[in-house]
């Protein structure tokens, strides 16, 4: 089987990830994509994930200035292991809690060492984005990605509290050098 790599979303992985999407709603993740629509329009939201108009998480509020972002799934062979996203400038509120990078790994994928390679992988495409250092925020529960993005050379800067409608945060930075 081929080496894992980072491509733009594409209908070629559509049975794919549409097992992953199953594997996420299962721990509670992405409950805001419909399956079944999502069977019927897979083509057309690959086209809005590629032309950065509609984004993998959940859907901003009406106050939360959205930003540029690129969408990158890693793959094997056919099969869809994760997403890599890449804000390519911060907004208020990506500064406290969500960062310039997130990733994510397929349940079933996960400690096999995808976040590890997602995260290098990624990382270039930061960089060619004019990025210097990457925010990257965690939950401090996540212990798996705490030990990817330290890891990965990332240096943890502080702790956000929580709030009514955000989650605490820890905030890394992994510099593009």
């Amino acid at each position: 089987m081929p080496a894992s790599k980072l491509v733009k979303p594409d209908i070629e992985y559509k049975d794919s990830y549409l097992e992953a999407l199953d594997e996420y709603h299962a721990e509670g993740r992405y409950q805001f994509i419909d399956k079944l629509e999502l069977d019927h329009n897979f083509e057309e939201w690959v086209k809005e994930l590629n032309s950065g108009e509609r984004h993998m998480h959940k859907p901003y509020a009406d106050w939360v200035e959205p930003v540029p972002e690129t969408v990158l799934w890693l793959v094997k062979g056919d099969k869809y292991l994760g997403t890599f996203n890449i804000r390519h400038r911060l907004n208020w509120h990506l500064e406290k809690w969500g960062g310039h990078v997130n990733f994510m790994i397929r349940p079933s994928s996960r400690g096999k060492g995808f976040g590890k390679k997602i995260l290098q992988k990624g990382m270039p495409y930061v960089c060619h984005f004019g990025i210097d250092r990457a925010l990257i925020t965690l939950s401090p529960k996540n212990k798996a990605a705490i030990r990817i993005v330290e890891f990965c050379g990332a240096k943890l800067e502080d702790k956000t509290s929580e709030t009514t409608r955000f989650p605490e945060r820890l905030r890394y930075w992994l510099s593009c050098n």
